[in-house]
């Protein structure tokens, strides 16, 4: 079911915002999604399927290796993810930044969680890929959460 649920929201959606718990659950390997991330970022690399996620996935992505003083993993995860195809980095502006706040107080977002819904809708994402149902209580893009198409 998963696999077909993906494809499906793949092709109604061709702009698509990533939580930061995608890039985490395919950099690890995480059996049990990698069915799901294979399927995605293979579908990245080819034309017609255009993704975006905050800077602050970075942010996120990069914590782990900074603790351990992981100079090599710092720069492969940056060289990696920085010069994915069809992936767009988008850092917060003061629009952002606004739209963030707004959605934080409707919704009772954590603020990463307002940046990356804020940067979804301005960069006109039609789906949001997530494993946090948060993001279902939002309107402006249709939120694919993995754990419900697995289960």
């Amino acid at each position: 079911m998963g696999v077909e649920a993906l494809r499906s929201f793949l092709l109604r959606n061709r702009r698509i915002a990533l939580d930061t718990n995608v890039f985490i659950y395919h950099l690890e390997g995480n059996s049990r999604y990698l069915p799901l991330t294979d399927l995605l970022f293979s579908a990245l690399e080819r034309t017609g399927l255009d993704a975006i996620t905050s800077t602050i996935t970075m942010t996120e992505l990069l914590v782990p290796a900074y603790k351990l003083g992981d100079e090599d993993k710092i720069d492969e995860l940056y060289a990696i993810l920085s010069r994915y195809p069809h992936l767009q980095w988008i850092p917060p502006d003061l629009e952002i930044a606004a739209l963030a706040a707004e959605l934080r107080a409707l919704h009772r977002l954590k603020t990463p969680d307002a940046l990356q819904a804020a940067t979804a809708v301005h960069a006109s994402a039609t789906g949001f890929i997530t494993n946090d149902s948060v993001f279902t209580r939002l309107m402006g893009f249709e939120t694919l959460v993995l754990d419900r198409i697995l289960a």
